[in-house]
This record gives C-alpha cells, sequence and structure tokens, in this order.
C-alpha cells in the first residue's frame, strides 16, 4: 500500500489560522501592540529577495508588523553591525532575521551571531542553540521545528522510536537532531564519513534527509512503514526534486513529504510562530 502523503501545505495553513489568531489575542492583552518583525537583506540576490518578499507578505497576513531593511552589496560590516544593534534596542521589534547568504566581504555566521537571543527567530544564536542543547526555553529554528509539527501531524510515535537524520548542518541537522532527541527518539547523525549509509537508514522509524544531493534515498533504504521527511530541494532539469527518490519511497514507507509542498511552507509558518512567541518571552510570558 502506497504511503500516506504528508500535506506540509494544508498543516502550515492551520499554523498561520493558529497565529493570526494567537495575534489578535496578544494585541487586545496588549493595548493594541502587535509582534513585529524586521528582516535585514544585503545585496541583490534574487531568491533572498523573493524569500523576504514572502516572509514580509506572510507577516502581514497574520496581523504582525513587518519591517524591511534593504541594505546594498557594498555596505561596510560596521553599518550593519549598527542596524542589527539598534533593532535589538527597539521595543517594536520581537523578531529580527538577517537572511543569508551575505555578500562575500561579510560574515553571516558573525551578524547571526549579533542578534539578541530573545529575538533570534531562526534559532541560530550561540545562546539559542546553546538552550536548545540543554533543553531550556527558548527560539527552535524553524526548519527542524517544522519537521517535528509535520512528523505529529502524521501521528508519528517518536518515543523509543529510532530516528536516523542524514545531514550535520548547524541551521538543519545538528538542531533536528536535538529536537528529536527532546521527543525521547533514539537519534542517529548520519554524514559523508558514514560507513553503510543505506544500512543505517534501513533501521529507522523516523528518516530525515538533509543533504542536498537529488533522490539519494532509494526505496530499499527505506524500513517497510517508515515514516520519511524529505527536508532535500534540489533544482535538476527534471524541475525541483527532494533528497528522497520519491517515486520509489512512497511505496515502501508508511508517511512521506513530497517535494514541493512537504517541509518548505512550514519554514515560513514556524518562523511567524517563533516571532509571537519573541514578543511573549520579551513580556516576560
Amino acid at each position: 500500500m502506497a504511503a500516506q502523503i504528508i500535506d506540509g501545505k494544508a498543516i502550515a495553513a492551520r499554523v498561520r489560522a493558529e497565529v493570526a489568531r494567537e495575534v489578535e489575542e496578544f494585541s487586545a492583552a496588549h493595548d493594541g501592540v502587535r509582534p513585529g518583525l524586521a528582516t535585514v537583506l544585503i545585496g541583490d540576490d534574487p531568491a533572498s529577495a523573493i524569500y523576504v518578499r514572502g516572509k514580509q507578505k506572510a507577516c502581514k497576513e497574520v496581523g504582525m508588523e513587518g519591517f524591511n531593511f534593504p541594505l546594498p552589496a557594498d555596505v561596510p560590516r560596521a553599518e550593519v553591525i549598527a542596524l542589527i544593534e539598534r533593532l535589538n534596542a527597539d521595543p517594536a521589534v520581537s523578531g529580527i532575521l538577517c537572511q543569508l547568504p551575505v555578500p562575500p566581504h561579510l560574515d553571516g555566521v558573525e551578524l547571526t551571531g549579533l542578534v539578541d537571543a530573545s529575538k533570534d527567530v531562526d534559532g541560530l544564536t550561540p545562546i539559542s542553540a546553546g538552550l536548545l542543547a540543554l533543553g531550556r526555553e527558548g527560539l527552535r529554528p524553524c526548519t527542524p521545528s517544522g519537521v517535528m509539527r509535520l512528523l505529529a501531524e502524521a501521528g508519528a510515535q517518536l518515543q523509543g522510536a529510532e530516528a536516523v537524520v542524514i545531514g550535520r548542518s548547524n541551521l538543519f541537522g545538528k538542531p533536528m537532531a536535538q529536537l528529536l532527541l527532546e521527543a525521547n527518539a533514539t537519534v542517529t547523525t548520519c554524514h559523508s564519513r558514514t560507513r553503510d549509509l543505506a544500512g543505517v537508514c534501513r533501521r529507522a522509524d523516523v528518516l530525515v534527509a538533509a543533504v542536498g544531493r537529488a533522490e539519494m534515498v532509494k526505496g530499499d533504504w527505506v524500513k517497510p512503514g517508515a515514516t520519511v521527511i524529505d527536508v532535500g530541494q534540489n533544482r535538476t532539469d527534471a524541475g525541483l526534486r527532494g533528497d528522497v527518490d520519491f517515486e520509489a519511497v512512497k511505496e515502501v514507507a508508511g508517511a512521506i513529504t513530497p517535494v514541493p509542498g512537504g517541509v518548505g511552507p512550514m519554514t515560513v509558518a514556524l518562523l511567524l510562530r517563533n516571532t509571537l512567541k519573541a514578543a511573549r518571552l520579551q513580556r516576560g510570558e
């Protein structure tokens, strides 16, 4: 029997509707004040510009304030740092997002690290990473948080389950493994040096692929009935493809996310949820 298709688009729409309701409740409780998201876009990378426009549009749709700060590609480092410090101090700004990548003369890791941890809606600062590692309250990275919501909606039983994450990036792989561990799964993180990758994947009750190699995960890599989450977004001659060979794997898995329409829509939805959470944290809620 073919796998259940996990509809990320529909689940993301539900998250946005929840956030919109909660934004109205927040505003009513705080004299009309609304959570605000500030985006910093440096240079003229077309993909980054599309992402930022989408994030700002999503903000307005759920009743949040949106502030966008486009900067030229040759902006001096000191000017970007001064802007981030100003946004850190601005009470109207609940969350700050420095869109990556940045031009070569700037260091994206340094810039994101300057964001106040209470406004770090990407969950990428050393403080946010430390709070996640210690299991303490904080802002979690959007895409791994979105995957956790997809797993919950798909009815995946994580407690005691064997979970395998392919990929160990700071942006996704490491925080994904931490969140699964927090949910009492037994977690294996795989990478380019993993021996018998296919064999390790075959043990997984939950398999999360995030390596950036089109259709790398084959049907015979997957345990029958496993839940498979495909985080890959690879542009190929045949169009957008994930890291999982969808057609082959859907015949084996119990549930699977498609590409597009799976994990992608969840990232912006969880960014909105994080912005609201940041606004609450800043008010001691």
